[in-house]
C-alpha cells in the first residue's frame, strides 16, 4: 500500500470548515459499513467476476433481497466505487460493475493491497459500544472476546497476505543470524506469541520447511481458527497453537526464536510477556517484536497512520488491554521509548529497531 498523506490542517476557530470536516468524516464512515456489507454479502466478489450485472442479478446470485441490494448499488455508484452504465428500460435495468483495480482492493485476498478486512475491523471495534461507553465512565475494559466475529476475523484476514508473503520472505531475512538459523539443523523451534489466526505461524513454517512453530493465544475461537488454517494449509505436523497463557510455559530456553507479532500493546501486562519472552529463548534464542510503527513522540494534527493508530486505541486495543488489572494501559500508540522501557524492566539489556522499513509496522530486536 503506497504512503498515506497528511490530511489537510484546517482553522481551529473556522468553525463552517470543521462543520465540512465532520461532514466528509460522517460519509467516510457511511462508506466503510456499506463496504463492509458488500463484503460479507459476497456483493464484490460477484462484481468481479461477473461483470456488470443489475440488482435483480446481483440479488439473485447472492441470495439477497433485490431492493436492499438495488439501494446497496445505488449508494456504491453515488460514491465513485462502482461504475454504473444507465438502461431506458428504468432503474431496475441499470448494470453496476467493479473495475480491476478496485476488485483487487476489494476481493484480492493474496493481495498486499487488499482492505475490506479495514472495513471488518471497524465495524468489530464499535460492535460492543455500550460496553465501552460503561468503561469509560467506571473503569475497568472491554473483553477481546466481547468485540465478536468481525474484530477478529478482520484483524486476521488484514494480516494474512502480510504473513504469508513478506514475513518469511523479506522480515526475517533482514536478520542474518536468525534467517540462517532458521534453515539450518537441528530443526528450530519458533514461538509466536499472542499469534490470533495463526497466519504468522503458517507463514514462518512455509518459509523455513524444517521449523516446528508452536503458537499461543488466550482466545479460544482464535486458536480453533488457528489450527483450521494449519490443517488446510496442511502443516499440522509441524505447526500447532495452543490456548494458553505463554507465561505458563514451564520449558524455558526451548525456543530458537521467540515472536510478538501486533500483539504486545492490547496485553495487560506486557512486562510479564516480555519476561516469558526472554526465558522461552534462554541464552541463546533470538526475541523479535512488531508492532505499531507510531511516532516517536506525540504530535497534535498527526498523520493518517497516528489518527488510525489512535482510532483503534480509543474503540478497542485500550479498552481490551484494561479489561483486566491491573494494567499498564498501553493502547495502539505504542512508541519506541515505552517499548524501550518495558523491555528494560523484562531484563532485556538492549533494543534494536530493525532495518525493515514497513508503512503499519515497526520491528524490534529484544536483547538479553
Amino acid at each position: 500500500m503506497s504512503d498515506i498523506p497528511a490530511p489537510p490542517t484546517i482553522n481551529s476557530q473556522d468553525s463552517a470548515d470543521f462543520a465540512d470536516r465532520l461532514f466528509n468524516d460522517v460519509l467516510g464512515a457511511f462508506n466503510v459499513f456499506a463496504v463492509h456489507i458488500g463484503d460479507r454479502l459476497g456483493f464484490y466478489r460477484e462484481l468481479a467476476e461477473n461483470g456488470g450485472l443489475t440488482s435483480a442479478a446481483l440479488a439473485e446470485r447472492t441470495g439477497t433481497q433485490e431492493r436492499y441490494v438495488r439501494e446497496w448499488l445505488e449508494q456504491q455508484a453515488a460514491a465513485c466505487v462502482l461504475d454504473v452504465e444507465a438502461s431506458k428500460n428504468g432503474e431496475g435495468e441499470r448494470c453496476y460493475s467493479l473495475s480491476p483495480g478496485r476488485a483487487e482492493v476489494l476481493t484480492d485476498r493474496d493481495s498486499l493491497n487488499y482492505m475490506a478486512p479495514l472495513a471488518q475491523l471497524v465495524a468489530g471495534s464499535v460492535y460492543p459500544l455500550e460496553a465501552l461507553l460503561e468503561a469509560y465512565r467506571k473503569g475497568g475494559g472491554v473483553p477481546f472476546s466481547r468485540y465478536g466475529a468481525n474484530l477478529r476475523d478482520g484483524q486476521a484476514s488484514m494480516n494474512r497476505a502480510m504473513f504469508l508473503q513478506q514475513l518469511g520472505e523479506e522480515w526475517l531475512p533482514a536478520v542474518p543470524d536468525v534467517h540462517a538459523r532458521l534453515q539450518a539443523d537441528p530443526p528450530a523451534r519458533v514461538a509466536d506469541i499472542g499469534c490470533g489466526a495463526g497466519w504468522s505461524c503458517i507463514g514462518i513454517a512455509q518459509s523455513y520447511p524444517k521449523v516446528k512453530v508452536d503458537g499461543y493465544d488466550l482466545d479460544e475461537a482464535s486458536v480453533e481458527l488457528a489450527n483450521t488454517n494449519i490443517d488446510d494449509a496442511g502443516l499440522g505436523k509441524r505447526v500447532h497453537v495452543w490456548l494458553q497463557d505463554a507465561s505458563a510455559i514451564e520449558l524455558h530456553g526451548r525456543y530458537d526464536l521467540v515472536v510478538a507479532f501486533e500483539c504486545l500493546h492490547d496485553m495487560s501486562d506486557p512486562v510479564q510477556a516480555l519476561q516469558t519472552m526472554r526465558l522461552l529463548a534462554g541464552d541463546k534464542g533470538s526475541v523479535i517484536v512488531m508492532d505499531e510503527r507510531s511516532l516517536e513522540e506525540f504530535r497534535p494534527c498527526a498523520g493518517s497512520l497516528e489518527q488510525l493508530l489512535y482510532g483503534f486505541s480509543i474503540l478497542h486495543c485500550l479498552p481490551a488491554g484494561m479489561s483486566d488489572q491491573p494494567s499498564a494501559g498501553t493502547g495502539t500508540v505504542l512508541r519506541p521509548k515505552t517499548m524501550e522501557r518495558y523491555a528494560r524492566e523484562a531484563g532485556f539489556s538492549k533494543v534494536e529497531i530493525l532495518p525493515i522499513d514497513h508503512f503499519f509496522f515497526r520491528f524490534y530486536r529484544l536483547r538479553a
